[in-house]
């Protein structure tokens, strides 16, 4: 090969790297434009990708993830929504720019208009649209890319350099104006919010009843797991909020936010437990609720075999139509309007059955004369109750009297908790823990705690049983698609 060609493949490669570590820059500052005005929303660029690649996700693919990753799953989920959302806006710059070189007009321009045509492509709205496209045209004028420009390396590491800095600079503005952006249509966590003196008194008494145990919740949890299908959830004012009752009823209903706090409404203890986490994972909370029950809209429930909820962000789940019953229609969480993440405005409550059935964002109640499969029982999972009866050990304290202080907590839907034993020698031989007092309602946790001499090292066994007289099961089950059973087991050392 001449010395000539050499020269020239050489130039053509520093070219592409130039163009393509430019295109790439422009395609993070638009994001990170889009972000600046639409912060963690549905209007930011990277929601609708986010959910084209949990659709496209195989089913098979979800339940490891669920099993094996858990929210780190989904994380890993988000990032490549993000990856590919940047790899869109770079493919878009680069085309500007090449297409800015025919028709001549200036780069910048042309690129920034092809990303904010991208940006609003994917999510219709038109500021976040053109947010994108200044934070690409931010980038490309920056590096002052021209095809036919100098190819020495000095050059182009210069202009790298530089539409890389532009990028940074266009990040971190965009990182601080979207975090802003809370996207929602009130402070539903506000500090300031008047508590009503009753949650007060319900919530002062759950926090006597919880025991001290160092390293679990109280009765009453501190954080509360999240699970969901999106990787950004909802934003829904409460004043455009409805509830239509539709399908096998008399005559079809629609209640807004006012006609549903307007009701009479009652505070209700209610646990949460997700069907896909470990046995002894963490993914079980309980809140204090507010709200009204689904039959004070309702009234008398027709004769029909099951409900499909269905909820703003697509997600829908099918259970037993004898479930509303007892069904909760909740806006409010521990006194204060339901954070975004847990459903804001409104979300169901359905008694004794999987997290997955309690369905956030609620926007229909569809009765139906025949059984369908919901969102997660297309997947292969079965979310509709009854949870199974589970004991976790999520404490293990070694105190300075060389005593060891073992709880948890133990949950089993609507029927409760009777006690939970406790084995320091590997199931050998048991005894009674000592569980927190009862806080009102029919689905509820329970506290437990067990202090012991130990002798060497060991293995802790823990087991629960309802109040109907039934052992957790003993059998271990992997989380799909039932549920995860057993019996919770930990070495303890001296």
């Amino acid at each position: 090969m001449s010395h000539d060609s050499t020269t020239t493949t050489d130039s053509r490669l520093r070219v592409g790297l130039r163009e393509t570590a430019v295109a790439l820059a422009a395609g993070v500052a638009a994001l990170a434009g889009s972000y600046a005005v639409a912060g963690f929303t549905p209007e930011f660029v990277a929601a609708p990708v986010s959910r084209l690649v949990v659709a496209a996700t195989p089913d098979a693919v979800v339940a490891w993830s669920i099993g094996t990753l858990g929210d780190l799953g989904a994380r890993l989920g988000f990032a490549l929504a993000v990856a590919l959302t940047v790899g869109a806006f770079a493919v878009a710059a680069s085309v500007g720019t090449r297409l800015a070189e025919r028709v001549g007009i200036s780069n910048w321009t042309v690129a920034g208009l092809a990303c904010a045509a991208v940006a609003f492509g994917l999510t219709g709205a038109v500021v976040a649209g053109l947010a994108a496209g200044v934070g690409a045209s931010v980038v490309i004028a920056a590096a002052g890319v021209q095809r036919r420009g100098p190819t020495d390396p000095s050059a182009v590491r210069r202009r790298i350099l530089r539409a890389v800095a532009a990028s940074a600079a266009v990040g971190s503005v965009g990182g601080v104006l979207g975090s802003r952006q809370g996207g929602e249509s009130e402070r539903t966590d506000a500090e300031d919010v008047d508590i009503s003196p009753e949650v007060e008194g319900l919530l002062g008494g759950a926090a006597e009843r919880s025991l001290d145990v160092s390293g679990i919740e109280p009765l009453v949890s501190q954080q509360f797991y999240q699970v969901d299908i999106n990787g950004v959830d909802p934003s829904i004012d409460a004043d455009s909020w409805s509830l239509r009752v539709t399908g096998a009823v008399e005559d079809e209903r629609d209640f807004d936010y006012d006609d549903l706090t307007g009701m009479e409404s009652e505070h209700r203890f209610v646990t949460l437990r997700c069907v896909g986490e470990p046995l002894n994972g963490k993914k079980m909370d309980n809140a204090l609720w507010t709200g009204v029950a689904v039959t004070d809209l309702l009234g008398d429930l027709p004769e029909e075999c099951c409900v499909m909820a269905r909820a703003v962000d697509d997600y829908f789940q099918e259970f037993p139509l004898s479930a509303l019953e007892d069904a909760f229609l909740a806006y409010e969480m521990n006194g204060r309007p339901l954070p975004r993440g847990h459903g804001h405005p409104v979300r169901l409550l359905v008694p004794g059955h999987w997290g997955e059935i309690n369905v956030k964002w609620i926007t229909e109640l569809e009765v139906l004369e025949q059984e369908v499969e919901g969102y997660w029982e297309e997947r292969g999972w079965n979310g509709t109750g009854p949870v199974e009866t589970v004991a976790k050990l999520h404490a293990v304290n070694h105190l300075e009297d060389g005593r060891v202080q073992v709880g948890g907590h133990a949950y089993a839907g609507t029927r409760g908790i009777e006690t939970v034993e406790v084995s320091t020698d590997g199931g050998e031989t048991w005894t009674d823990a000592h569980l927190s007092d009862e806080l009102p309602g029919d689905d509820v946790w329970r506290q437990w705690e067990h202090t012991y001499e130990p002798s060497g090292a060991h293995e802790v066994v823990v087991r629960a049983t309802d109040s109907e007289g039934t052992l957790q099961p003993r059998e271990e089950r992997d989380a799909f698609p039932n549920g995860a059973t057993g019996w919770v087991t930990e070495r303890v050392e001296p």
